[in-house]
């Protein structure tokens, strides 16, 4: 999973992403939208983990894993300006979600927060290079016309695009459009902004933390949206874990930031864990709700899928009251199952193939 961190200047995008991944990337650096993304990988938390190393021993133990991708700031115009079609953003197209960090506190530059409206901007931003995308895309498919290359391919493709580009007109994301499976064949390509999923991270002031409700319940009505005291859980993320804990108490915190994204992300993004296990490994894997035995596989790796004969499939819970995998065979709860299989969270697989 990618998740892509977007905000306007002084939104504590950066603060935001060196609390979650415990780095020390300069906070100031992306008043300048030329600026390099920052990029870090954190694990999931998951309890089950560590009932799996007790009873495995292995030599490796590896959680799922999110890449967190702290982009350039964004302002009014971006979209107009190229921002979305430079080198130092060539990895936005390929998040699973954006998430918005929204600034909620006083700032001496910017002056006193505006929330909604800020969530407001950054959409339009979005929504615009979309559009620009698809207008420049008509435009080619025109010019192909002209010069009598005429396919079916290319017609369904115009179709298609002229529905997303009505859609976006009313100022409406994509992800909120219903298209069929032909028409979701024809624009995958185009990795649109607005069809990925949308979080919002509401970066509240110390002072503010937890009290936001109104506001919250505002912002909820469109998108997803989980509150972080940024400043203060980036140096909460630099203390040990019993100084953090004191600190957490006081503040009614009860997870770090870190836990509380992957978590709030998984349930967003419909996300859910299988897992390998072994004597080398235990290892949890994160992949989309609904997906099969195949996509599981091919996570692991790609030979797998390609080779994919069978998975042989029990859970975890059914591992835990059995004991050991024995005598998860002893009740009968061992299965095999084939490539159509949906992976549930919880299951442990191992994948017979042949390549």
């Amino acid at each position: 999973m990618k998740i892509g961190l977007i905000g306007l200047p002084n939104s504590g995008k950066t603060t935001i992403f060196n609390a979650l991944t415990k780095m020390d990337a300069n906070v100031t650096a992306y008043s300048d939208a030329k600026a390099e993304s920052n990029v870090a990988v954190v694990s999931v938390d998951d309890d089950r983990l560590y009932s799996l190393t007790d009873m495995y021993k292995p030599k490796k133990t590896t959680g799922a894993t999110i890449e967190m991708i702290d982009f350039p700031c964004l302002k009014e115009g971006s979209a107009k300006n190229g921002f979305f079609t430079g080198n130092s953003t060539g990895w936005i197209k390929s998040t699973d979600a954006l998430s918005l960090v929204v600034r909620n506190f006083h700032d001496d530059l910017a002056g006193d927060p505006t929330p909604l409206r800020d969530i407001n901007e950054i959409s339009m931003e979005l929504l615009l290079a979309d559009l620009i995308l698809v207008e420049n895309r008509l435009e080619k498919i025109a010019w192909f016309q002209k010069r009598g290359q005429k396919t079916n391919l290319l017609a369904l493709e115009e179709k298609s695009l002229r529905k997303i580009a009505e859609h976006l007109n009313n100022n409406n994301p994509i992800r909120d459009l219903n298209l069929d499976e032909d028409e979701e064949k024809t624009i995958r390509g185009f990795q649109f902004l607005t069809k990925k999923q949308f979080l919002v991270i509401l970066n509240s002031d110390e002072a503010v933390f937890g009290h936001n409700k109104d506001l919250i319940t505002r912002i909820e009505r469109q998108y997803n949206v989980i509150e972080f005291a940024g400043r203060f859980e980036m140096e909460l993320s630099r203390l040990n874990e019993e100084e953090a804990e004191i600190f957490m108490e006081d503040m009614g915190i009860g997870k770090s930031a870190r836990e509380r994204l992957t978590q709030f992300a998984y349930r967003t993004l419909g996300y859910v864990s299988f897992f390998t296990v072994g004597e080398d490994e235990v290892r949890a894997w994160g992949i989309h709700g609904g997906d099969t035995a195949v996509n599981a596989a091919g996570a692991i790796h790609t030979d797998l899928a390609r080779g994919f004969i069978r998975a042989e499939c029990f859970t975890y819970n059914e591992l835990i009251t059995c004991g050991s995998e024995k005598k998860v065979r002893e009740k009968g709860y061992f299965r095999l199952e084939g490539k159509d299989y949906i992976v549930r969270d919880g299951d442990i697989l191992s994948i017979r193939f042949s390549v």
